[in-house]
């Protein structure tokens, strides 16, 4: 910045810093674009005028020169979801610390659209990371065929040549089911979610696994949100379940809401399990059991992926990272009056 005569700032341009190094515009543009072999005397000169007149190049139309966007493209498939904000974080400071932007997409939980959304952000991106994506096999192969730098986070496709990061469902799963058969908990329900979520496919192969411990499940189609489970918990009462777990906690807050209308005592009567641990427990007044992955790692982790993806390339096996149960007032024995 220079000052003006009124006293204002005022941005120093590219013509400025040429006039300065007594070169054409054009000059200093290859010289900081490093697009042509410049005469060191003259780049020298662009660099000391750089350095008197304060100017700041300009990082996007740097990248356009050199073929780039400087900016990496994020698909979320629901930005309500509580889940994704501290992983858009994680990748933000990630991008941020390689000198990119983030542009952030969402699909509004449709499959249909994901493929021409990643499509646009292949337009204008250097990178695309693709978080909990619903569409097609076909579709994805499809994508991924254009060799276009591309990260799966929380979905694994066995065969589908792009990087991968996920939380491990299977295994998080897992530990509620464990957690339950340890409390005496025979017949479980499960609250569905969306029906193209590879995520929710990793819980039900969990839970048919889980007949290794004795339990009998009872699947009953949901969704994502609380109106979701708040809907769908009625039906919970014809299964006979003394369990009944969720496809994220958003879904187990709005089936505790309802639970309580409808006079069911928690843990007492029905015990309670989450998914994600989103924090928002507080707001049905009941602290809730689940399960969680660290959400921060795991965006450091795929924007890190997709950075290495686009620079020097990445040949590495799918990774999981391991949820952690947290076990909270929401469970209890079969049976079990916690106010005695």
């Amino acid at each position: 910045m220079r000052n003006s005569r009124e006293g204002r700032q005022v941005r120093v341009t590219i013509s400025d810093v040429g006039e300065a190094a007594g070169v054409s515009a054009s000059t200093v543009s290859r010289v900081l674009n490093g697009t042509a072999k410049v005469d060191a005397a003259l780049a020298a000169r662009v660099h000391d005028a750089v350095r008197q007149l304060g100017y700041r190049p300009n990082a996007a139309a740097q990248g356009l020169a050199r073929g780039e966007w400087g900016t990496i493209g994020v698909l979320v498939p629901d930005l309500a979801n509580p889940y994704f904000p501290e992983v858009l974080k994680a990748v933000s400071g990630v991008a941020r610390a390689h000198g990119r932007r983030v542009m952030v997409m969402e699909s509004d939980e449709d499959p249909s659209v994901e493929h021409d959304l990643v499509e646009d952000l292949m337009r204008s991106c250097d990178g695309v990371l693709l978080c909990s994506s619903r569409m097609n096999r076909a579709d994805l192969a499809a994508l991924t065929a254009r060799h276009h730098p591309l990260v799966l986070l929380d979905r694994i496709v066995p065969g589908i040549a792009a990087p991968a990061v996920s939380a491990d469902f299977f295994g998080g799963m897992m530990l509620i089911c464990g957690h339950l058969a340890q409390l005496g908990h025979r017949r479980v329900a499960y609250l569905s979610g969306p029906e193209a979520s590879w995520a929710n496919s990793e819980r039900i192969r969990a839970l048919e696994a889980a007949k290794a411990f004795g339990l009998s499940v009872t699947i009953l189609p949901c969704g994502s949100t609380s109106r979701c489970g708040y809907e769908a918990a009625a039906d919970v009462a014809g299964t006979g379940a003394t369990a009944l777990t969720t496809y994220n906690d958003l879904v187990a807050l709005g089936a505790l809401t309802r639970m309580r209308e409808l006079g069911v005592r928690v843990p007492e009567e029905l015990s309670v399990v989450g998914f994600d641990d989103i924090e928002l427990d507080h707001v049905a007044h009941t602290s809730l059991t689940t399960v969680s992955v660290p959400r921060g790692r795991l965006g450091e982790q795929a924007a890190e992926m997709l950075e290495s993806l686009m620079t020097v390339g990445h040949d590495g096996e799918p990774v999981y990272l391991p949820m952690e149960l947290h076990v909270r007032d929401s469970t209890a024995p079969p049976g079990v009056d916690k106010r005695g």
